[in-house]
């Protein structure tokens, strides 16, 4: 289920910045609901907020390794709570959706626009939902495991390790 999950949230990635490439003019917004969230369609040679621009080679290098090491590690999490697999897969197929435009063209296709914020696209939501995903599972094994357990940090038993009286 999880390799459907990640090509899934990769496709509709790909798609959907496909179809901005071909419906819209670099720069060129259309108001969705005005002031508020454009479709807005911006080629980005950096990470988040635009930073590290254009060190392509250092991307598609961190991109790459980080493949490497998810497919080390991915067969050590099937044992983990789903919510941790599915952060982790999240994770990845946005690192690999971003990738694949710097590989292609050198720039990320960015086009979600909620006018506070620079704009981003579904990978960079993949990515930031799945560490988010990931950061809860660690953090809250009871809450987002499913029961309490040894996880990938060692025994964690909730929030600073509070258990019976006694702070660890």
């Amino acid at each position: 289920m999880a390799i459907v999950f990640f090509f899934g949230i990769l496709a509709l990635d790909q798609l959907v910045k496909a179809f901005i490439r071909m419906t819209f003019l670099p720069g060129e917004s259309l108001p969705v609901i005005p002031h508020v969230f454009h479709i807005t369609y911006v080629l980005n040679p950096g990470a988040a907020f635009g930073i590290f621009a254009h060190e392509r080679m250092f991307f598609i290098a961190a991109g790459v390794l980080l493949l490497v090491l998810a497919a080390f590690f991915y067969p050590r999490l099937r044992g983990e709570a789903p919510m941790l697999r599915y952060g982790a897969v999240a994770l990845v197929a946005g690192a690999v959706g971003n990738l694949i435009d710097r590989i292609t063209t050198g720039l990320v296709v960015d086009f979600l626009d909620l006018r506070i914020w620079p704009v981003f696209n579904i990978a960079d939501i993949a990515i930031c939902c799945g560490v988010a995903c990931m950061i809860l599972a660690i953090l809250f094994p009871t809450i987002f495991g499913g029961e309490e357990k040894s996880g990938p940090l060692g025994r964690i038993e909730g929030w600073g390790g509070f258990r019976g009286g006694r702070n660890f």
